[in-house]
């Protein structure tokens, strides 16, 4: 078993300039049998730790990796907003970092097997749902429809396109994506996400969907999703908060009676509804 205290070491593989302030960091553990022991899962984080810097929770980005995969490159995308960001996206291939994780609890895909599928995201921080996109492409043939809608604020915040129009290609699959702000190469839908619901094709027996963006994003399109007729319980969320230690020790992360590094970050909706848009929490 790993040790959840202590940073493994990894490489920095392949640095991916995404936009002017994200990056893609590809990183490889140095010690052959961590990663065989290394398990992810996807909608679980990492937090990465940078030498006299200090360290972040990141999402992981990569399709789920087992101890099967002795080449195990884990993908995290990471925004410069903060002092460790801003250092950690100066990074070159061949520096070193640290690895503490997996931790948290990912998307349900036990319960989504058999079922359509409608991965729904708003903003930039929309790593957790690539990752199960990923894995729900990898088991294709265990899962019904899928939808993915993207939602951004302005048309040039919409990163990985090439990956949108494969993934519009595969059967049985809906790409639906949406700007605030358009531009004059913006060819989808202008306005907010929440606007692009009433495309899915919702078979509401059936239908299992997972929410990953801002809070007011999510509750918006929880809402509605429930007015087309899921019910609370098929809605899952993936939520953000103030992780520092990844253990649920220190208590930056409470939510409710819950912290979000160990009992989440995804959450059943009805777990939370009542908590989201409430001051304090």
């Amino acid at each position: 078993m790993i040790n959840p205290y202590l940073p493994l070491e990894a490489e920095v593989v392949e640095r991916i300039q995404e936009t002017p302030s994200i990056v893609t960091l590809r990183l490889r553990l140095t010690d052959p049998d961590a990663r065989h022991r290394f398990y992810c899962a996807p909608g679980q984080f990492n937090m990465l730790y940078l030498y006299g810097v200090g360290e972040v929770p990141i999402s992981i980005k990569s399709g789920p990796q087992s101890f099967l995969d002795q080449t195990l490159l884990l993908d995290h995308t990471i925004r410069a907003v903060g002092r460790v960001t801003r250092a950690l996206v100066k990074l070159e291939p061949g520096a070193k970092l640290g690895v503490r994780g997996p931790y948290g609890r990912g998307w349900p895909l036990n319960q989504a097997q058999g079922k359509d599928v409608h991965i729904i995201t708003g903003g930039l921080g929309c790593a957790p749902a690539v990752s199960v996109v990923h894995e729900l492409m990898r088991q294709r043939s265990r899962y019904g429809r899928i939808s993915v809608v993207q939602g951004v604020k302005h048309a040039d915040d919409l990163i990985w396109r090439d990956q949108y129009e494969h993934w519009a290609k595969q059967p049985d699959t809906q790409v639906l994506l949406a700007a605030d702000q358009a531009n004059a190469s913006w060819r989808w839908h202008t306005g907010m996400v929440t606007g692009l619901l009433d495309q899915l094709h919702l078979d509401t027996e059936r239908s299992l969907a997972m929410l990953c963006g801002p809070e007011p994003m999510m509750r918006a399109s929880a809402e509605r999703l429930i007015e087309l007729g899921l019910r609370p319980e098929q809605i899952w969320l993936s939520m953000e908060r103030n992780m520092q230690c990844a253990i649920g020790h220190c208590g930056h992360c409470q939510f409710g009676a819950a912290f979000v590094c160990k009992d989440g970050p995804v959450f059943n909706y009805p777990a939370v509804r009542e908590l989201l848009g409430t001051r304090g929490f």
